[in-house]
This record gives C-alpha cells, sequence and structure tokens, in this order.
C-alpha cells in the first residue's frame, strides 16, 4: 500500500516541475519542503519589507518557441507567471579594468559588436560561434540517437566536448580582453574556465543569446505559479517539512521518513537535493550499491559566494545603472580571479575583485519600497573559511561570526563604490549572507551554489542521471542534467518523463495562454494597472528624495 504514488523531496524548479508534470498526468504527488517557503534557490525572502531573491538574477531560453517558454506555456504555469525583459542593448555589462562591454540581445547583434570592438579578431570570433553551433546540434543528435553511424558524425562533440571552455578560448582568440569578455558569464556557472566543461561554458552564452529576463514580483513568483498548478491537479505540497530518511526496502526506495518521525509511502521518490544530501543524508553511504557509493565520494562540488542583499535612497539610473546586469573584473585574467574565488582571496584583500551586480527594482520596477531601490550583489569564496561555525544554530553563531560578516559586507562595498561612486553613503539596509547561509535555508551541501562541479568528466553521462542506481528513487535539480532555473526545470520534465515512460510533448499539454513579458526600460508598454502602481512607487521616491 501507497499513501502517494510520488513523493518529491524539494521544492526547486526540478522538484516542482517534476511534481507538477506528474500530478497532471493524473498521478497522487507530495512535495515535501523543509523550508517555510517553496522554490528553492527560486524562493524570494524579505528583510525589513525589501524583497530578495537570493538565486535568479536572469533567466535566458523565454524567446518564442524556446525550451523554457515552451514548458511554461505546456504545463499552464504562464497563466500566473509574466517576465520583464532586461535593456535588450546591454543586459549584461562587462567591466574588466578600465574598459566596458555591453552585451546585447540577439545573436547577429552581439557577433557585429564583438567584430566592431576586435577588428583583428573577426576570423576567430566566427570560429567561436561555429563551434557553439556545432557543438549543440551535436548534442541534440546524440541526445535522440538512433543508428551507431551517428556517433561518428558527431565530430564537433569529439573535438570539444570533453575539453574545458579556456581551450576553446585560447583556440580562438589571442586577445585577452576579448576572452575575458566572453569569460565574464562563468558566474553563471561558477567554475574557471579552464576548469569547466566547454558544453557548458558555451552553454551559458547560447543561453542568453535572445536576452535576459526576470520574473515579475521576483523570483517567487516562479514557485508561486507552480504551487498553483500542482494545487489545481490535485497535488500536495507540506512546507516547514524537513525528509529525515529516504526508506529502503530491499533496496528499493519505497518512502521516506519525515523529521516528527512520520512514515510516508509511494511507489516513486524523487530527490531534489544534491548528492551528498541525498545520497550521503537521506539514504547513508552504508546502504549504496559500490559504484553508486565511490561515485558519492569523488564527486566535486561547485563553489559558494558570498550575497549582499542591500536598499539605497539614491538615483540609481542618474548613477548610470540600468535593468542589465553588471560584471566587474579587476583585470583580464578571469580563470585566475574565479580560482581565487573558490578559495578565500577575499578575507585577505582589501575589495573583491570579482563582482557580480544587479538592480532588482530596475529589472522590474513594480519592485519599489518606500521609494527605495533593491540590489544584490555577489562575489565567490571557498567553504572552507566558515566552516568552524558550521555546527552553531543559524542566528546564534556569535560576534566573531558577525563581526567577519561586517568586514566582508565593507569589502564588497570598497568595490561597489568604484561601479557607482557615492553609492554606500545611499545604504537604508544591508544583509550578508555567507556559504553557512545556503547550507542551512537550501540545505545545499558546503554550501554550493549549482550542484557538482561542472566539470568535463562530471557532465553528461558522468553527473547524476534522473533515473538513479537505486530501485525507485529519481533524481531531479543541478546536479544532473544541468543547472539553473532552465537547467534544473529540464530536469524535472526528464524525471517525470522517466517515471511515466512517455515523451515530453506529452506532459505539455495544458495549453496555457502565451507568455507575458514587459520590457524593463519601457514601462509604457506595461498594462495599465502595472503602470499605475510603477507610478506610485515613482512618486514614492520622489517624496524619499526630497
Amino acid at each position: 500500500m501507497s499513501d502517494y504514488d510520488t513523493i518529491v523531496i524539494g521544492s526547486g524548479a526540478g522538484g516542482l516541475t517534476t511534481a507538477v508534470s506528474l500530478a497532471q498526468a493524473g498521478q497522487k504527488v507530495l512535495v515535501c519542503e523543509q523550508h517555510e517557503v517553496p522554490g528553492g534557490w527560486t524562493h524570494s525572502f524579505t528583510l525589513e519589507g525589501y524583497r530578495f531573491s537570493p538565486g535568479v538574477h536572469y533567466i535566458g531560453s523565454l524567446g518564442q518557441g524556446e525550451q523554457l517558454r515552451s514548458i511554461y506555456e505546456g504545463l499552464g504555469v504562464s497563466q500566473d507567471l509574466s517576465f520583464c525583459e532586461l535593456n535588450p542593448d546591454g543586459f549584461d555589462h562587462v567591466i574588466v579594468g578600465n574598459e566596458r562591454f555591453d552585451i546585447p540581445k540577439g545573436r547577429d547583434n552581439f557577433i557585429h559588436r564583438l567584430k566592431d570592438r576586435f577588428p583583428r579578431e573577426v576570423n576567430g570570433i566566427d570560429r567561436y560561434f561555429a563551434i557553439m553551433d556545432d557543438l549543440f546540434a551535436d548534442l541534440r543528435t546524440l541526445s535522440r540517437l538512433q543508428n551507431p553511424l551517428q556517433l561518428a558524425q558527431a565530430r564537433t562533440f569529439w573535438r570539444w566536448g570533453w575539453r574545458t571552455g579556456q581551450a576553446v578560448l585560447d583556440y580562438c582568440f589571442t586577445d585577452p580582453l576579448l576572452k575575458a569578455i566572453l569569460s565574464a558569464q562563468s558566474g553563471d556557472h561558477g567554475m574557471p574556465p579552464s576548469q569547466v566543461s566547454a558544453p557548458m561554458h558555451l552553454g551559458i552564452t547560447e543561453h542568453y543569446l535572445n536576452g535576459g529576463y526576470y520574473p515579475l514580483g521576483g523570483a517567487f513568483a516562479i514557485p508561486r505559479a507552480f504551487v498553483r498548478a500542482l494545487k489545481r491537479a490535485g497535488g500536495e505540497i507540506r512546507l516547514s517539512t524537513p525528509v529525515q530518511r529516504i526508506l529502503l526496502e530491499n533496496g528499493r526506495a519505497v518512502g521516506v521518513e519525515l523529521a516528527g518521525g512520520e512514515t510516508l509511502r509511494a511507489r516513486h521518490i524523487v530527490s531534489n537535493a544534491d548528492p551528498e544530501m541525498t545520497f550521503g543524508k537521506l539514504i547513508g553511504r552504508e546502504q549504496l550499491p559500490w559504484q553508486l557509493r565511490r561515485k558519492v565520494n569523488k564527486v566535486r562540488y561547485s563553489g559558494s559566494a558570498l550575497s549582499l542583499f542591500f536598499a539605497v535612497d539614491m538615483d540609481l539610473p542618474a548613477a548610470g545603472l540600468d535593468s542589465g546586469n553588471v560584471w566587474f573584473y579587476r583585470h583580464a585574467d578571469v580563470d585566475g580571479l574565479y580560482q581565487q574565488g573558490l578559495g578565500d582571496r577575499i578575507l585577505h584583500a582589501e575589495r573583491a575583485d570579482a563582482l557580480f551586480l544587479t538592480v532588482t527594482t530596475l529589472k522590474d520596477p513594480s519592485k519599489m519600497h518606500s521609494g527605495h531601490h533593491t540590489l544584490e550583489a555577489f562575489t565567490f569564496v571557498g567553504y572552507e573559511p566558515f566552516w568552524r561555525w558550521a555546527n552553531q544554530p543559524n542566528g546564534q553563531r556569535g560576534a566573531d561570526y558577525q563581526g567577519l560578516k561586517n568586514q566582508l559586507a565593507d569589502k564588497m562595498f570598497a568595490t561597489i563604490e568604484e561601479i557607482v561612486p557615492g553609492i554606500r553613503d545611499h545604504v537604508v539596509f544591508c544583509d550578508l549572507g555567507t556559504p553557512l547561509t545556503n547550507q542551512h535555508y537550501l540545505a545545499a551541501h558546503r554550501g554550493n551554489l549549482y550542484g557538482i562541479a561542472k566539470s568535463p568528466f562530471q557532465m553528461g553521462p558522468f553527473s547524476f542521471a534522473v533515473k538513479s542506481a537505486v530501485p525507485g528513487l529519481w533524481l531531479c535539480g543541478a546536479s544532473t542534467l544541468s543547472h539553473g532555473v532552465s537547467g534544473a526545470t529540464a530536469s524535472g520534465i526528464a524525471a517525470a518523463r522517466s517515471i511515466l515512460g512517455c515523451r515530453t510533448r506529452d506532459l505539455l499539454q495544458q495549453n496555457g495562454p502565451t507568455l507575458s513579458i514587459y520590457p524593463s526600460e519601457n514601462v509604457e508598454q506595461w498594462p495599465p494597472e502595472l503602470q499605475a502602481k510603477i507610478a506610485l512607487r515613482q512618486q514614492e521616491i520622489e517624496a524619499a528624495s526630497a
């Protein structure tokens, strides 16, 4: 007897996508979420009235016919979900030393801008994008392999599929600044280009070729839409419900034990947690097949970050900011900066040498609060500097921990001042998250941001398959197909497809409305009710400035 057809552990983008897909197919589904709000890395939180979204800063693949948009419309969540499109002339602003380059929407626009800036690298730019095109064409072919002869035809994959992003950059270019610009989005996979899989590095660029988008209302709009779809389909979600153990019988996953001792049985268990949480904690290494135990013991995880959340009473557009993100690098050795970001460099430096800055209230002008802009800034850091506080309860780590957080926030603000002079004098609120914050709220092993590290031999067949080696247990999320909102969502579709033994198109039958997208930089094109809300926020800004 089973209480449910499927129990999903974790309500991140992957877990909720799996749950909604299965519930819409007629299964009795339960999602168990340890946090008090759903969403995993797509959740939002509010501090002193200001709303922040720690894991969603922009999303790609939302153009007409693109994968993520097709999923949102196919699952029907598009009826409760809208997006703001970041500045199409520069959704990413790259600052390398004293140089700046704005990455525009559109493949041709991007290529032309690169060629105008680097006329001596024209052939290399063509080569780089040709490799990108051919590589992903090969990957699509291999994903639906029907004839073994197709293996030999995937020449670009065999040449570059197991190499690094830096290898492709070095093959195509000699100009250090150009390499830096095409490495700038490395923060979206969290690894030095010399260590990341080439398909992953190129995949980040490809993902955003049709622009960047931000959820209207903040990241929490995504899980809110999915939870509504889940409930419409008869599914359940329990918040503040940690799973303590995955129950095995004769080596098969048959249910879960909750933190309070309650046990629930299901025909299928899906874990949206990372492999260390799933296999190391919820099952236990001693119960794993030896091959899986060895893999779990050897896996490397992505790095972590310091997360600075703050609000200012400053006219940020007048200071030169817009809806586009800012990637700041002190010099062109971006690979070296990311290698430092895997350690403790920020603890010993005077300021951050690499930093990501975004203004959420310029991406979504309806998010203003009390006339203040909200911003989020991130710089990479390793877990080791914080491990001595790891076993102390959240919020009770003492003066030493808070003192270190204050010092690190000061260093990040010193760098932000280089981007926006004078901004620190206008800060009305700030708080800093560390790797321990990620570990506490998101159950992320060592505070990792992107699941397992996306190195060449931890990708594809070397990552964790959605159908695990434990019968009855499926996986989704950042350590399977890919990471980020799009990758995790695709993994949820793959997990549901595997459980049901169906095709992707069989899951996307809800015929939701066309996804609404509004331009961040032109609120005159927004619906009247949203324009009125934004006008009210503008009045608050003017009143606060008076």
